[in-house]
């Protein structure tokens, strides 16, 4: 027998878990009185709308101080994205991501009225949200994350550079009919994303320009490209009672976000297929590129890619 074989199996006490009463000082839970407690779920089950599709999404890009990455990201794994995101109402997929430094790099434009500096915001978490549910969503997110600040459980150390509860306008497909759908964008191995924020100069040209984009732009930029889809969003403001470290949304109504799903890994082949796409969406005159920026997926459970950050 090894000496691996005889090593004990790793036991995580209460006490330990972040997630436990133990963890957090909290006494041992009791059920809330009728009405509050398990069987208002019941009645919540039954009414409203539970579709599949993602009609809103939470995308936020975070940059850790220096010093704080390993930290921030096992809080991040450990806790934060399980009670301060998956465990929510009506969030049923998400997915994280990360931007080394080899792909903090690429990202363009240089000036960014995202990002700044461009390189700012090495991690970003997405979300869908379960269509019509945002309202019911959001009463619980600000109410968990003010009880995960009142009981020690929000990482301090880290910046929000992006971050946005947004509306789903439309979904573009390289393939057509073939392949995932954008419900299972977050579930599927997709090799990489590339996130794009475009700025327009109004409601109206917003709405000329996702017409543009979703005509002509995309489905000429995916087609034989390694990007199987992109989704396209809308910013929504945030609530007034939000948690004072993330700022208030900006580009509610002259904004639109868009998330490339690749194939491949965003460093093999780079610029392509984004060559020259800032300047075509410059000539069609209806909005301007303020930030295009590719990511890798995580590896749950570890600190990879985390040596690579600076």
């Amino acid at each position: 027998m090894t000496a691996d074989s005889e090593r004990a199996p790793e036991v995580t006490p209460a006490a330990a878990d972040p997630g436990s009463a133990a963890g957090t000082g909290a006494a041992a839970y009791t059920e809330p009185a009728a009405g509050t407690g398990a069987a208002a779920y019941a009645e919540l089950a039954a009414v409203g709308p539970y579709g599949v599709h993602p009609g809103h999404a939470l995308i936020t890009m975070v940059e850790p101080h220096p010093g704080h990455e390993y930290a921030y990201n096992r809080w991040y794994e450990d806790d934060h994205y399980i009670a301060g995101a998956m465990a929510m109402p009506w969030i049923f997929a998400g997915r994280r991501w990360v931007a080394t430094r080899e792909l903090q790099l690429l990202r363009r434009p240089q000036k960014s009225a995202v990002a700044r500096p461009v390189t700012a915001g090495c991690y970003l978490s997405t979300y869908w949200i379960t269509a019509g549910r945002y309202d019911a969503h959001m009463k619980w997110t600000v109410g968990i994350n003010k009880r995960l600040n009142r009981d020690g459980r929000v990482y301090q150390d880290r910046t929000h550079v992006f971050t946005a509860f947004q509306d789903h306008l439309a979904t573009v497909y390289r393939d057509g009919a073939a392949g995932p759908r954008d419900f299972h964008a977050l579930d599927h191995p997709y090799a990489g994303l590339v996130l794009e924020v475009i700025d327009t100069d109004g409601p109206e040209r917003r709405d000329q320009l996702l017409e543009w984009l979703c005509a002509r732009h995309l489905p000429r930029r995916l087609s034989g490209s390694p990007a199987a889809m992109v989704t396209v969003f809308r910013p929504t403001p945030l609530p007034g009672d939000r948690m004072s470290y993330v700022r208030q949304v900006e580009g509610v109504d002259t904004r639109l976000t868009l998330l490339w799903f690749l194939q491949q890994d965003p460093r093999d082949g780079w610029p392509e297929p984004f060559a020259g796409l800032e300047e075509e969406v410059a000539d069609s005159g209806l909005g301007r590129v303020e930030l295009l920026a590719p990511f890798l997926p995580t590896v749950p459970g570890t600190d990879r890619y985390v040596s690579e950050l600076r």
